[in-house]
C-alpha cells in the first residue's frame, strides 16, 4: 500500500511556539503552572502536560489563583482578560500566535476610527472569542454565505473584515464576493459605506487546506489526524471529504480500523496544526505494518 503524507501536516509555528515554552517552564520552575483553555486542542498532548502538572482553566478560575503562572495559548484571548491578570498581580506569559496578534490590532486601530469589524469565523472558537474582545466598537461574527447575504450594513458606516486564522480559505473567498456585490466601495476609506477587506487566515492554513484538498484528490483513502476539538482539523476534514469520499478523522492509530482500507491502494495522510509529529509517525507505522 502506498501512503502520501502531506509535508504542512502537523504544529503549526504558534502551536509549536506555545508547546515548546509550556515544556521550557516546566523545566524553569516549581510553581503552579496553568494554561487559560487547553494549551492546544489535541487530547494526548493536555494529558501529558496534565500528568506533570500544568492545569488548564478558564477565565473564571483567575481570581481563585493565589499563586502560579498563567499560559495564555496560542489562540490568545480579549483585553479584559489581560487586564484581569494584570490586576490581580498574577504572573503570566502571552503565547499568542504572532498572526492572531496581528489581527487583534487591526481590530482594535479600526474601532478607534470609528470602523464597525466583521469577523468571519466560528463565533464559538477561541480565537474568535479573543478578536472580538479587542473590538472598540461595534462587530459582528459571519460564519457562512447565508449569515453574509443577511448582513446590512448601518448607514454612514465604514467596515473593516478580518478571518480567523484557520477559517475555510475558500469560504472566505466566497463569503467576500457576496459581500463585494452588496452596494460598497472595496478598500475606499475616503468617504462613508465602503470595505477594508484583510484576508488574515494564516499562510501555513491556506497551503495545508490546498495539500490536503490535492492529496485526497488523488488517493483512495484519506486520513485526516486531529483532536475532536480542533477547528481547523475539522475543516481539513471538510476539504478532504469533498475530494475524496473515503476520508476518515481520526485522533490516534487506535481509531484505524481494517474497513477504512477495503479496496485501497493509494492512502493519504494529513493532520491538523495541533497534532504532534510522533502521532502522525505512529499513523503511517500502523498503517504500513497492519494494513
Amino acid at each position: 500500500m502506498e501512503i502520501l503524507t502531506a509535508k504542512t501536516a502537523g504544529f503549526c509555528f504558534g502551536v509549536q511556539r506555545a508547546v515548546d515554552r509550556v515544556y521550557e517552564i516546566l523545566e524553569e520552575t516549581d510553581e503552579p503552572i496553568y494554561t487559560l483553555g487547553p494549551i492546544i486542542h489535541n487530547e494526548e498532548v493536555v494529558s501529558n502536560l496534565e500528568k506533570r502538572g500544568v492545569h488548564a482553566i478558564s477565565e473564571e478560575d483567575i481570581p481563585k489563583l493565589k499563586k502560579g503562572r498563567i499560559i495564555i495559548r496560542s489562540h490568545g484571548v480579549g483585553r479584559k482578560v489581560c487586564e484581569k491578570i494584570h490586576r490581580l498581580g498574577l504572573s503570566y506569559e502571552d503565547m499568542t500566535c504572532p498572526f492572531v496578534k496581528k489581527i487583534h490590532r487591526i481590530v482594535e486601530k479600526a474601532g478607534e476610527e470609528g470602523n464597525m469589524v466583521l469577523i468571519l469565523g466560528d463565533r464559538t472558537h477561541p480565537e474568535v472569542l479573543g478578536i472580538c474582545g479587542w473590538c472598540q466598537g461595534p462587530f459582528q461574527v459571519i460564519a457562512s454565505c447565508r449569515e453574509a447575504e443577511d448582513f446590512s450594513l448601518p448607514e454612514n458606516q465604514n467596515v473593516t473584515v478580518v478571518s480567523q486564522t484557520t477559517f475555510n480559505y475558500n469560504k472566505f473567498k466566497d463569503i467576500v464576493e457576496i459581500l463585494q456585490k452588496k452596494s460598497y466601495d472595496v478598500n475606499v476609506l475616503d468617504r462613508p459605506n465602503c470595505y477594508s477587506i484583510l484576508n488574515t487566515i494564516c499562510s501555513a492554513t491556506q497551503e495545508r487546506q490546498t495539500e490536503a484538498r490535492q492529496i485526497a484528490a488523488a488517493v483512495d483513502t484519506m486520513l485526516v489526524i486531529g483532536g475532536k476539538h480542533s477547528s481547523n482539523t475539522q475543516k481539513l476534514f471538510e476539504i478532504c471529504k469533498s475530494e475524496c469520499e473515503n476520508t476518515y478523522y481520526i485522533q490516534t492509530p487506535v481509531d484505524l480500523d481494517s474497513d477504512m482500507f477495503q479496496c485501497s491502494s493509494y492512502v493519504g495522510i494529513t493532520a491538523g496544526a495541533s497534532t504532534p509529529k510522533t502521532i502522525i509517525e505512529e499513523v503511517q507505522t500502523h498503517v504500513r505494518k497492519i494494513f
